[in-house]
C-alpha cells in the first residue's frame, strides 16, 4: 500500500496534507472522518498526527516540506494545530470544527450531513493552497 501512497505526479487536490484531529468526543472523530472520506474521494491523503506528535523524523521532515496541508481540530484546544507549531511547520489551511457550530459531546453517532457540512468546510479552507506540490510527492503514513 506505501507505494500507492508515496508518489509522485498526484493530480492537484491529491497534493493535500491532510491532518484530523481524532480525539475522544464526537468533534474529533467528525474530524477524523470528514479526512478519512476526503482521502477515499481523492481530495489528500490523510497523514498520521500521532507519527509528528511523536517525532518521528519522516513524518516532521513531510509536514514541514508539504506545500499544501490542511488541519482539521475537532475544539478550540487545538491539539493539531499544537503539534503543528510544535515542529514548526507552517499552518496552511485550517479548520475548527467548533467553530463552525458544532456542539462538542460525547454523542458518538455521527450524522451524514454534519461529516458534509466538515468536509465542505475543509475544502472552501483549501482553497488557495499551491495547485502543485513544488517536491511532487507527499507520502502518508
Amino acid at each position: 500500500m506505501a507505494e500507492q501512497c508515496c508518489e509522485t505526479g498526484a493530480s492537484p487536490q491529491g497534493n493535500v496534507m491532510i491532518l484530523a484531529c481524532s480525539g475522544g468526543s464526537n468533534v474529533g472523530q467528525l474530524s477524523n472522518q470528514a479526512a478519512v472520506e476526503l482521502t477515499v474521494e481523492g481530495f489528500g491523503k490523510m497523514f498520521c498526527l500521532a507519527g509528528i506528535g511523536a517525532h518521528l523524523s519522516g513524518f516532521v521532515r513531510s509536514a514541514q516540506d508539504t506545500p499544501a496541508m490542511v488541519a482539521i481540530d475537532g475544539c478550540n484546544v487545538g491539539c493539531a494545530k499544537a503539534i503543528l507549531e510544535h515542529i514548526q511547520a507552517p499552518l496552511k489551511a485550517y479548520v475548527v470544527l467548533t467553530d463552525l457550530g458544532i456542539e462538542k459531546n460525547k454523542n458518538f453517532q455521527l450524522e451524514r450531513e454534519t461529516i458534509e457540512k466538515v468536509k465542505a468546510a475543509v475544502k472552501e479552507a483549501c482553497k488557495d493552497l499551491p495547485t502543485e506540490a513544488s517536491s511532487g510527492m507527499v507520502c502518508c503514513g
